[in-house]
């Protein structure tokens, strides 16, 4: 899509709404974080509130992709925040990478999805397991916005056991012939790069870098969704496509390379589900204060108010736990098991919210006047992707008992 067709589209879907989220910080959370946190966070905050907040209800609507926020996402710096600079990404920290994902969260999951995706689980594995010209070819590019990414790990038949994994690579010369599909593509259909995973001839696990255009590849798109509806989804189809040696990524083998980026995206998530949570109470107090019945605010309601308060301790306890997180993962010591405790608690913290948030909107909490259930709607996907509720509860019973429930 050109820029002045994308310019055409945007408009269709502006709508009057104002967005007046100022943030909420029970706990002062905010005295715990630096300078650079908090002008990272403040500048995302500032850009979903011009870029996304008055056009995501109508492209989530129509189901359609705001497109045109790559080269936004990329300007803010939410492609690869923790990437060094010199290979395009921002050099932040990871609680900088965490506040950015609860921002852009907040606006909409689906567009925290869009830059999850382009850093964590593409950039990330580039810089992190790839060779020096892989990283130099590719990340700049994705970096800037000018090349869209996506990951290939889940199959139709392989989503939480990935080592069954039916996609492989078969060498042909300075090539592998690389056979199978994956499903549940986020940004596949627009991608112009995708890091798959396949077994090669001995069954072992590799990164391979596949690229738009190499024949026998395609990325259908997947429609019909009532979630995540402004993101777009897609398949991944190889047939007998021909790719070089030297997009493997040389610096890894086996299952360690796809978890280890997972752990990377569901740290993010873990942030960005507070910025669902904390865009749905924000509404719900607002409606309480200015809705009245029975002669009052029903903010002035017992048991409004005992939702509202449960919302907002819900809300410190989960920005306590990824604060808490992001101090370590800062040091390297944030442990995969850590990383799913808190992505499943704070998924789940946000879907109960936007519930609790969606009653004391009444019916109106079922209009796009709201945010609240397109949030609702949308967490129902992040509360099963990347790894699903189910599975981070055995994660983290495997960690504390030692036992794997798994096998």
């Amino acid at each position: 899509m050109n820029s002045s067709t994308a310019d055409i589209e945007k408009d269709l879907f502006i709508s009057n709404k104002v967005d007046h989220f100022g943030g909420h910080d029970y706990y002062k959370i905010d005295d715990l974080l630096d300078e650079e946190h908090k002008m990272a966070r403040d500048a995302v905050r500032d850009w979903v509130k011009k870029e996304v907040s008055p056009i995501i209800e109508g492209y989530a609507q129509a189901a359609k992709c705001p497109v045109h926020l790559f080269k936004g996402l990329a300007n803010v710096g939410a492609f690869g925040p923790t990437i060094p600079s010199e290979y395009g990404g921002g050099g932040m920290d990871e609680i900088s990478y965490g506040l950015i994902m609860q921002e852009l969260e907040r606006g909409d999951s689906g567009i925290r999805s869009m830059a999850s995706v382009q850093g964590s689980l593409v950039m990330y594995p580039i810089y992190k397991f790839g060779s020096e010209e892989q990283r130099r070819k590719y990340l700049p590019g994705l970096g800037s916005g000018d090349l869209i990414g996506c990951f290939g790990l889940t199959e139709p038949d392989h989503g939480s056991n990935p080592s069954g994994m039916l996609t492989k690579m078969v060498e042909d010369g300075d090539d592998v012939i690389l056979n199978g599909s994956k499903m549940w593509i986020t940004n596949s259909p627009l991608a112009d790069i995708a890091v798959v995973w396949a077994k090669d001839e001995k069954g072992i696990i590799k990164g391979i870098i596949v690229e738009k255009g190499m024949p026998g590849f395609s990325a259908p798109e997947i429609k019909g969704k009532w979630s995540l509806r402004a993101s777009i989804t897609g398949e991944l189809v190889f047939e007998n496509v021909r790719v070089p040696k030297a997009n493997i990524l040389p610096n890894i083998q086996g299952l360690k390379g796809p978890l280890s980026c997972l752990s990377k995206a569901r740290y993010g998530i873990a942030w960005g589900a507070i910025g669902a949570a904390l865009d749905c109470y924000d509404s719900a107090l607002r409606y309480s204060i200015e809705r009245e019945q029975f002669g009052r605010p029903i903010g002035g309601f017992q048991l409004t108010q005992k939702k509202l308060a449960e919302m907002i301790t819900e809300i410190t306890k989960a920005q306590l736990l990824a604060w808490r997180l992001g101090t370590l993962a800062n040091k390297g010591e944030a442990s995969p098991a850590q990383i799913s405790m808190a992505k499943r608690n704070n998924v789940n913290m946000a879907i109960e919210i936007a519930r609790e948030a969606r009653q004391i909107h009444g019916g109106m909490g079922i209009t796009s006047e709201y945010s609240i259930m397109r949030h609702i709607m949308n967490l129902e996907s992040v509360i099963t992707y990347e790894g699903t509720h189910d599975i981070h509860l055995l994660i983290t019973g495997m960690d504390i008992t030692g036992i794997n429930a798994f096998q």
